[in-house]
């Protein structure tokens, strides 16, 4: 079962090695959403002021730590954007070449093929998440924010990056499997995995409107229900997958 598993993922994975768009794609999107991030907190507290924003008595850096504070949900939208991609494309794309085919008629389960599918893609977009965070602490460290940096990374931040993060990411992969697996191009399998991109929108309003503190038990209670549906998606996409009609009857 494992090995089924382990071998698509590193089919997979052969796929994105071999194809330099694939990877160009791995690094742009955090370098950009990244890259966004630090402009904004950069650019708003040196020319919008706090009272501007109903911040009364609030000076810049009271500014520049709310947008700070932002990041840990705003790298949600990293694997997210990934996996619109990479889970929607894939089972297309072998549909649509007819190697899919082929790999339905060995002994792999249905649930394993998603599975593989689904890790194949999670995991670089975990590696690349967090190569992005790192990246942001370093330039903040660089741009002289240490001391607003350091009250950022608290149990909160990790926890969101250590299970909200991969929570999120997988229920983006397991949608853009469903909405590949049923559709007959890549544009139309995007459509369904595009709409995990608005809970994190959700997620954002309400910590930056002050309707919700994020402290780490509610992180860690919203993370298991991301999760809990993740499981739930699993089951329904392997319901949906359509294995028969892939192999007999899809044109």
């Amino acid at each position: 079962m494992r090995r089924r598993v382990w071998n698509i993922v590193r089919m997979e994975w052969a796929g994105i090695a071999a194809s330099p768009a694939s990877l160009l794609f791995l690094v742009v999107v955090p370098l950009v959403l990244v890259g966004q991030a630090l402009l904004l907190a950069w650019l708003i507290p040196r020319f919008v002021s706090p009272e501007a924003l109903g911040m009364a008595g609030a000076d810049a850096d009271s500014l520049r730590s709310l947008l700070l504070s932002q990041f840990p949900l705003f790298v949600l939208l990293i694997p997210a954007m990934i996996a619109n991609v990479f889970a929607t494309q894939s089972i297309v794309e072998e549909k649509v070449s007819r190697t899919l085919e082929p790999l339905l008629a060995t002994p792999v389960r249905t649930w394993e093929l998603l599975v593989g599918k689904i890790l194949a893609g999670a995991l670089p977009g975990f590696v690349v998440t967090w190569a992005g965070v790192a990246v942001f602490a370093a330039v903040g460290f660089a741009l002289g924010w240490g001391r607003l940096l350091v009250s950022l990374f608290d149990a909160t931040f990790y926890l969101t990056l250590f299970t909200l993060m991969p929570a999120v990411s997988l229920m983006s992969f397991v949608l853009g499997a469903i909405g590949s697996s049923r559709a007959s191009d890549a544009k139309a399998a995007q459509n369904l995995a595009v709409f995990v991109i608005f809970p994190i929108f959700a997620l954002i309003a309400v910590q930056v409107t002050g309707l919700v503190v994020f402290t780490p038990l509610l992180t860690l209670l919203v993370s298991l229900a991301f999760l809990g549906v993740d499981l739930l998606l699993l089951r329904a996409a392997v319901r949906l997958f359509g294995r028969e009609s892939i192999i007999t009857r899809w044109k």
